[in-house]
């Protein structure tokens, strides 16, 4: 097939592809739940299915009392504050991301105010609990805030509560440097004459609402967790407020997603947990899990722990907490080509310590790895524009008889020995490396303000100059010239071909510069390959 086919067939499986992750993103609105929610379906349960976990919102404290005010805690990479009416974690702000590139403002995960609520909830439920739906437990602190020393690898912030019968409960949270997990403990002190039945539960509590989304970047945002039978599973707002979930496994865990970004509990690998959504008043949306039930004998003392992160997207300190939260980087049904794609993107960028190289690396890579392929594409481009004064004689041997030109062609292609359709294989095979290339640049949070040169300094956003996708179309419409038209190609596909780089640079604008630095460095290198496979074609021709 001839190379302005390819341009075409490419890219109208780039633009379906785009068009079918924004629809995947946009196909179920997410609606504003009734607070009135009674519906069970299935496997599902209704709101009052989790009535034993606290829904009731607590707004932040704002009296002069100090027992009262947020709990603040800051290390090297996390700013947070905790409510002491409950022990909630009501603020979270990364140290370490910064909201726009240049400025000194973190970005805040975890937030609430009067028309937005992100907040982690956790809590004791049970018949020894001191969280319920009447009321939440008060902690008192010994210190209003917190901060981890210099040489210190751990910061421990401990909350305590002494219950009317004396039990005492002392809820801790632990920090570690260098790291976005949370470890979130309650130590139970029996001092009373009844044996205490208690079970921890941790929720992700966030209002439902619109998120702006873009074509070029349809990221998902909203609830997912995994179980022993399900490694990972999107639960998008809108199936929350439909189906409330309930499933029981052993391990698992819960998450919030956003781009580049996650929230997630994770309790104990080897306890039998429910994994449970709701909705709650106000348009809030929980999805949470309820731990295993320890009894406390009196005399006795019980300790329950729980993981809690909030942070980037990153591969490795995910898959620490659990094999399978990894998968919150979501690279779709392309995964296996991703893993290794990003693990040589990151690898290039710690020898050349630059992530704009790096990509331009593994361009390298991918495109020597299919030069094999790439040369039987050109040999056969080659042979079929030789080719081109016998197919021009034949349009003007049969003119508009498609029938008998298109038998003449197929004869002649046999004679000639040329496969038409050899150039549509590297084509088909590039695509899916596009796509998972494309994946791996848009979940990577390692590229969010990553620079490159001179003007490109995030390579997360487009181009703020438009060079990149200029030098692209550019690339492209030189492809093209060194390619003739074909004369038994019809006048719309001619049109339709000749815009196609006008119609790339426009569509790429918006692209993060990343992607549209690759595509770039892949046009240059198909050129150059192009170039030495028809000098070596056309040095052969004359030694025959």
């Amino acid at each position: 097939m001839e190379s302005q086919r390819n341009i075409l067939l490419i890219g109208l499986l780039l633009v379906s592809f785009l068009l079918w992750q924004q629809w995947q993103v946009e196909k179920n609105p997410q609606p504003t739940p009734s607070t009135q929610q009674t519906q069970t379906t299935g496997n599902a349960v209704s709101h009052t299915g989790t009535a034993d976990v606290p829904e009731a919102e607590h707004s932040v404290p704002t009296s002069a009392n100090v027992s009262t005010q947020l709990i603040e805690v800051t290390t090297d990479q996390l700013n947070v504050k905790i409510n002491p009416v409950g022990g909630d974690i009501v603020y979270a702000a990364l140290v370490s991301h910064k909201l726009e590139q240049g400025k000194d403002e973190p970005f805040v995960i975890l937030h609430q105010n009067r028309d937005f609520t992100y907040i982690a909830q956790s809590g004791l439920i049970g018949k020894g609990g001191i969280d319920s739906v009447n009321g939440r437990a008060t902690f008192s602190s010994a210190k209003p805030s917190y901060q981890m020393q210099n040489g210190a690898d751990t910061l421990s912030v401990p909350l305590t509560y002494v219950a009317a019968n004396g039990v005492k409960y002392v809820k801790t949270f632990t920090f570690t440097r260098g790291k976005f997990n949370v470890g979130v403990s309650y130590d139970i002190n029996n001092t009373s004459s009844q044996a205490l039945q208690v079970q921890m539960y941790g929720q992700l509590k966030e209002s439902i609402k619109e998120h702006e989304t873009s074509m070029m970047m349809p990221t998902y945002r909203g609830p997912a967790f995994s179980t022993q039978d399900t490694r990972y599973e999107k639960y998008k707002f809108d199936e929350l407020v439909k189906n409330p979930l309930k499933q029981h496994t052993l391990g698992g865990w819960v998450a919030m997603l956003q781009h580049y970004f996650v929230s997630a509990w994770v309790p104990p690998a080897g306890d039998k947990n429910t994994i449970y959504t709701s909705t709650s008043a106000g348009g809030l949306a929980n999805i949470g899990f309820r731990g295993a039930v320890y009894d406390v004998q009196p005399g006795t003392s019980q300790s329950i722990h729980s993981e809690f992160y909030v942070g980037p997207k990153d591969q490795e300190a995910l898959s620490a907490l659990s094999p399978t939260l990894n998968l919150v980087v979501d690279y779709g049904f392309l995964w296996w080509l991703a893993l290794p794609i990003h693990w040589l993107l990151m690898f290039f960028q710690s020898v050349v310590g630059n992530w704009g190289v790096a990509i331009i690396l593994i361009t390298l890579v991918v495109r020597g790895g299919l030069y094999p392929l790439t040369k039987k594409q050109y040999t056969s481009m080659a042979k079929m524009r030789d080719l081109q004064p016998k197919l021009q004689s034949l349009k003007e041997r049969y003119g508009d008889d498609r029938q008998k030109m298109g038998q003449a062609m197929m004869e002649l292609y046999k004679k000639e020995k040329v496969n038409p359709m050899g150039g549509c294989l590297p084509i088909l095979l590039q695509m899916p490396i596009f796509i998972a290339l494309y994946w791996v640049l848009i979940e990577s949070y390692e590229l969010r303000h990553a620079p490159f040169m001179l003007w490109i300094t995030d390579l997360s956003v487009k181009d703020p100059y438009y060079v990149l996708p200029v030098l692209m179309g550019a690339t492209m419409w030189l492809m093209q010239k060194m390619q003739p038209m074909s004369p038994q190609m019809d006048p719309m596909q001619q049109k339709m071909i000749q815009y196609m780089p006008l119609i790339f640079m426009v569509f790429f604008l918006w692209m993060p510069s990343g992607i549209v630095l690759y595509w770039v460095v892949g046009n240059l290198v198909a050129i150059t390959q192009q170039k030495i496979i028809y000098a070596k074609l056309a040095k052969k021709a004359e030694n025959k």
